[in-house]
């Protein structure tokens, strides 16, 4: 009866293409976006409460608002993509198609239908070498196709899947329901990518 109620519920494909950077090494991986009532731009972590770009603000510049238009309500797409071409940095998300099976944007209430093609990802950018997730659902959608156990928050663990092999670094999850602080997280995401070799 369950399963009968749920394979009614409408499915939903994926809304944006990847997003890969010519050269990129770091794959950074959600679950599903939001409903398009809460875009404020057609691009990854749309969502204006979503602390992914204040994060990364934080870390790369140290402004919580550097990617964020105060004046539209907004993110600045285009310095957003400008800033993870230079860091070569791709973003797509775990799941490609799925169901909800409440009215918001919690993976917990997300059934997921299809998963990302991994194999894909590679063949179009073999020079990836890390995959990382925000959150749970994301991370473990990979580390069962790799095969491993699914890392605890802020701890990395080697995977092979087919020929391809990779660092699957599970951090935190940037939803405002995520229970840390932003400060918090951003010191998860700064440590992770300070061990990747970048300058933050």
């Amino acid at each position: 009866m369950i399963k009968e109620t749920i394979d009614k519920i409408k499915e939903e494909q994926h809304p944006f293409e990847p997003f890969v950077p010519v050269g990129a090494v770091v794959l950074m991986l959600g679950t599903f976006p939001p409903k398009p009532e809460r875009w404020s731009m057609e691009f990854y972590y749309p969502n204006k409460i979503n602390d992914m770009w204040r994060i990364m603000g934080l870390i790369f510049y140290g402004d919580k608002n550097h990617f964020w238009i105060e004046a539209e309500k907004r993110f600045d797409l285009p310095r957003l993509k400008a800033f993870l071409t230079e860091r070569k940095i791709a973003l797509y998300d775990t799941a490609t198609r799925v169901r909800r099976l409440k009215d918001n944007a919690s993976d917990k209430f997300l059934d997921i239908v299809e998963t990302i093609d991994l194999d894909v990802f590679f063949k179009r950018c073999p020079t990836l070498r890390v995959i990382v997730t925000a959150g749970e659902k994301a991370t473990g959608v990979i580390a069962e196709k790799a095969g491993v156990e699914l890392p605890k928050t802020g701890e990395m663990v080697h995977c092979s899947y087919h020929e391809h092999d990779f660092d699957l670094h599970r951090m935190p999850s940037s939803s405002r329901a995520y229970p840390i602080s932003l400060e918090k997280k951003a010191e998860a995401y700064r440590d992770m990518f300070r061990g990747l070799g970048y300058e933050v």
